[in-house]
């Protein structure tokens, strides 16, 4: 998760098991736009395989769990925001196994960069490893419920995507005008705090000087706006405000 920050620095401050797997969270994040119910990303969903069950831990799929203690439905949910279509983000978009799986929110739009659905459609080699969407692209198609974009765009009153690349070719972040504030969710552009410093980026990104950039956009707009950075893996922190970003490099 840490790229090239060597295991000597970075050990001594973040706490592993005996397979040196720090715990992490995915955090989706819920927003309310007048009769618009968008989730931004799904989770793992409950279609790992015992492999993956193995390597990664997960506690269970709580997605529609945690929706429902609020009072919302699988079908109240109007949009939903991937952010990238790796499987601890795009997972949960489908629910169930063979011929029982299903949507997971059957009324919602998902949206999706057309570059990211793209390469998840036939990856190449070095992104081959992190894509295992085939049904979850294939329930949408039938479906019908996905729009692809190329680029910003605002979905919503106040809700807006941006394209950011870096952890992957499509990946983007989502900049929310909310009564009490704006606030930027980074996906995994800034996965945990530990990722704030400009030059520490995961060793999954694809681009780095790519992830650089969109930092710097991001710390950009929230300095502006006096906002706040959602995180979506931190076990210990949802969100950080400005005063606790890096400041911007000299040129």
């Amino acid at each position: 998760m840490l790229g090239v920050l060597p295991w000597a620095l970075w050990s001594r401050k973040i706490e592993v098991d005996e397979r040196r797997r720090k715990k992490l969270n995915l955090n989706s994040l819920l927003i309310l736009a007048g009769e618009r119910v968008i989730l931004v990303d799904t989770g793992l969903g409950n279609r790992l395989s015992d492999k993956q069950k193995d390597i990664y831990q997960p506690s269970g799929f709580m997605l529609p769990a945690s929706l429902a203690e609020l009072g919302i439905r699988d079908i109240d949910v109007t949009d939903v925001v991937l952010t990238h279509l790796h499987f601890d983000h795009a997972g949960g978009v489908v629910t169930g196994f063979g011929d029982a799986d299903r949507l997971t929110f059957p009324r919602a739009r998902h949206w999706i960069q057309a570059s990211e659905w793209n390469m998840a459609k036939d990856p190449d080699e070095l992104n081959r490893a992190s894509y295992n969407f085939d049904r979850q692209l294939a329930l949408l198609e039938a479906r019908g419920r996905y729009e692809l974009i190329q680029g910003d765009a605002e979905i919503a009153p106040g809700v807006r995507l941006h394209l950011a690349g870096g952890h992957t070719v499509g990946s983007q972040i989502v900049e929310i005008e909310a009564e009490d504030g704006f606030y930027i969710y980074a996906a995994d552009i800034i996965p945990t705090m530990f990722h704030a410093a400009l030059a520490i980026t995961s060793a999954y990104d694809v681009c780095r000087r790519e992830t650089t950039a969109a930092k710097e956009y991001i710390y950009t707009r929230l300095r502006e706006r006096q906002g706040r950075l959602l995180l979506n893996h931190d076990p210990q922190h949802w969100e950080l405000p400005v005063t606790q970003l890096p400041l911007p490099r000299a040129r």
